[in-house]
């Protein structure tokens, strides 16, 4: 029997966690110390999704340092066997179950323009919150170093919370 678990995450996870990102194929990979410090540092708003002892998911987040009733969302990963069943959803939802996410009223988020799949992901929460969802341009081709393509900025806005449990 397959059990799906949804936690915070420890020092244990961050290679495994590297690995997903790496898998992922869309996602930039940051160096193997960014998701280490993302699990010791930002656990209270980042997720692991584990599947039988394995991580399968992952979200990254964080409290907006100038605009503490925002939360970023940095990356949503989450592995090809369990693509197209929600688990990104589930991801994002048991974030905004938690303590540390109980005053967000807004979430940030950027996209680059060929990710269809996270923008499809970003209107969909802003649908399952009953709120808006405005894109603007974040970063454009020419500020990146490399070929990176430019980024747009989803604004989540506001936040409404009703019948979320927090723990």
């Amino acid at each position: 029997m397959s059990t799906l678990t949804l936690r915070k995450p420890c020092l244990g996870d961050g290679a495994a966690i590297w690995s997903l990102v790496k898998e992922t194929g869309t996602l930039d990979v940051n160096a193997a110390y960014t998701y280490l410090m993302m699990c010791r540092n930002f656990k209270d708003t980042c997720v692991v999704a584990e599947l039988n002892n394995t991580v399968v998911g992952f979200v990254s987040a964080y409290l907006h340092p100038q605009k503490q009733d925002t939360l970023f969302v940095w990356q949503v990963a989450v592995s090809e066997s369990q693509r197209g069943q929600g688990l990104a959803t589930q991801m994002l939802h048991e974030l905004f179950k938690r303590r540390t996410c109980q005053n967000i009223r807004f979430l940030e988020t950027t996209i680059s323009p060929s990710n269809k799949a996270s923008q499809a992901l970003f209107r969909k929460l802003a649908r399952d919150f009953d709120t808006y969802c405005n894109v603007t341009t974040c970063f454009e081709t020419d500020q990146f170093p490399d070929d990176h393509e430019s980024e747009m900025l989803f604004i989540i806005r506001p936040f409404r919370k009703t019948g979320l449990k927090t723990n």
